[in-house]
């Protein structure tokens, strides 16, 4: 692992991620760049925020993005908020808002 790049509490599912997540696991950092850029999902832009947070911080080990690859990238649940929703003859329905710990890690492409 080179660099490392989290972010917490994220208020999106986990199950959302995951299925942005697929698409660039194990992909270099550029061509993963590209395909966030193009994907039609709402949870691209958090995950394009915490990438290019890890592209900073390897820089400032003094790596280049194309000598970069996604070596690990994981989309965990995270606490969940607990709402209520009213419902027929007086009942209350409880309602789980879900959020998300995604964490990316990269490390040196091999030739």
């Amino acid at each position: 692992m080179i660099a490392l790049a989290r972010a917490k509490f994220l208020r999106v599912s986990p199950t959302k991620v995951r299925q942005v997540i697929d698409l660039i696991r194990g992909k270099d950092v550029v061509a993963s760049q590209a395909i966030l850029m193009h994907v039609q999902k709402g949870s691209r832009q958090m995950i394009n925020k915490v990438l290019n947070s890890a592209v900073d911080n390897a820089k400032q080990k003094g790596l280049m993005e194309d000598q970069l690859f996604i070596s690990r990238i994981v989309a965990d649940q995270g606490a969940s908020w607990k709402r209520y929703r009213a419902a027929s003859f007086g009942r209350a329905t409880p309602i789980l808002k879900r959020t998300t710990h995604l964490t990316i890690e990269l490390d040196l492409k091999t030739k």
